[in-house]
């Protein structure tokens, strides 16, 4: 997989959607591995995807590096998938691929931790095969932050997800952390699709 971070995002994103990194476009060896590891379960991926989403995630705190935000703390936050996928996958992809992203991000000094707040409020259709428009009314309000004995462990959240398509799920992850008053100002994917909207 050719890893190359860069701002990578639909055209024109979605209001609310926070900058998007991506490590590389989803083709070829990054489709491979994502399918592999979400459908497949070849769960010993979640190291390699994580050392790729913390370089990207590192690569874009180093061009914001003049933005307050950029020095962090953050909590990591997993886009979550549907229970019903949980169940038929048997794991919880982004969630694993969260905790050892933040582990890659404390090891190379920026404070970080993971934080699984999200939750689904209410189901949704099957995002396949939608329109952007389609994908954003049918993920609006679907996601919330779960009742937590504890607060978020920082102010700001770095989001993370596996394939930036219309960017609709960003932003309505970004949506609930934003209504549970966190600073949201950056996602990161492994991949990104060359669609736009």
């Amino acid at each position: 997989m050719a890893v190359a971070p860069a701002r990578r995002g639909p055209e024109p994103g979605p209001p609310g959607l926070p900058e998007c990194w991506s490590a590389t476009s989803y083709e070829g060896a990054a489709r491979a591995a994502i399918l592999a590891y979400k459908e497949r379960g070849a769960v010993g991926l979640a190291g390699v995807l994580a050392q790729v989403l913390a370089f990207t995630v590192l690569t874009a705190l180093g061009a914001a590096a003049g933005a307050g935000w950029a020095r962090g703390p953050f909590a990591v936050v997993p886009v979550p998938s549907a229970r019903r996928a949980l169940r038929v996958r048997g794991h919880d992809p982004m969630g694993r691929v969260a905790v050892l992203v933040a582990r890659h991000l404390v090891a190379s000094g920026v404070r970080a931790e993971p934080w699984a707040a999200l939750r689904q409020a209410r189901r949704v259709a099957d995002q396949a095969g939608l329109s952007s428009t389609q994908r954003a009314a049918n993920l609006a309000g679907s996601l919330c932050v779960a009742g937590r004995r504890k607060g978020p462990p920082a102010p700001s959240a770095v989001l993370l997800d596996d394939v930036l398509t219309t960017g609709a799920s960003l932003t309505e992850a970004a949506r609930a952390l934003r209504a549970a008053g966190l600073r949201v100002p950056l996602a990161a994917t492994v991949a990104a699709t060359r669609r736009r909207s």
